[in-house]
């Protein structure tokens, strides 16, 4: 078993990244394994300079009340490369979960979960190495096909390499579909209806949009510190 550290190796060679990935797909259950959901949160990324900004919004789930932000600032040690996101944003989210008070029973991270061409997202590589359930939120597919919903409320499968691994979910009247996928710890099933039971009129789910607009406010008062 991987240590924590493990998860996000100092040896940047391809190899070394692809074995961790490998181990992390492994590991993954895209089955329910948590108990009441009480509290839920968003994760997501902003950049500025040579720093990477993470931040997660706790809410409770049952009235999307915002009860905790916490945020981490670290520099970026790792280029920007399709399908590796979570060894460049990884570290600052794990820094940044570190700091809660109240850990949430399931987080939502901006990124693919299982709906990755290594069954490797970022949400699923977070939620395998915190041992946390999590749900993927993207706007784009970045691998497999589907058809995309007419009504908002809609989901339609999305398929990569002959299996299920997501859904693309109308959640407004404009716009593309949004893609929704089991990270860890959750079925293709669950993680959709509890995608929508989030929704409140923006095409992101609450806590996902809360903690984007949290992290840019973070970044717009870090610009303001240098000026």
């Amino acid at each position: 078993m991987l240590a924590l550290s493990d998860f996000f190796p100092s040896d940047h060679s391809r190899e070394a990244l692809l074995a961790v990935q490998k181990h992390v797909a492994g590991i993954a259950i895209a089955k329910d394994d948590f108990g009441e959901l009480r509290l839920i949160a968003g994760v997501d990324q902003a950049f500025m300079d040579d720093k990477i900004i993470s931040g997660i919004v706790v809410l409770k789930y049952d009235s999307l009340e915002v009860i905790e932000r916490v945020h981490s600032i670290r520099p970026v040690n790792y280029p920007y490369i399709p399908t590796f996101l979570s060894f460049r944003e990884g570290p600052a989210i794990v820094s940044a979960f570190k700091k809660l008070k109240n850990p949430p029973d399931i987080m939502m991270v901006d990124g693919a979960g299982i709906n990755h061409p290594r069954g490797a997202g970022i949400a699923t590589h977070i939620g395998v190495s915190l041992d946390v359930p999590t749900i993927g939120i993207t706007k784009k597919i970045l691998c497999g096909e589907g058809k995309d919903p007419a009504q908002v409320g809609e989901a339609n499968p999305l398929i990569y390499a002959g299996k299920k691994v997501g859904w693309l979910l109308k959640s407004t009247n404009r716009g593309r579909p949004i893609v929704v996928a089991p990270g860890h710890r959750i079925s293709l099933d669950v993680s959709l209806s509890i995608v929508k039971a989030c929704l409140r009129k923006h095409k992101l789910p609450e806590p996902v949009r809360l903690a984007h607009e949290y992290v840019n406010g973070i970044k717009k008062k870090e610009i303001s510190l240098l000026f």
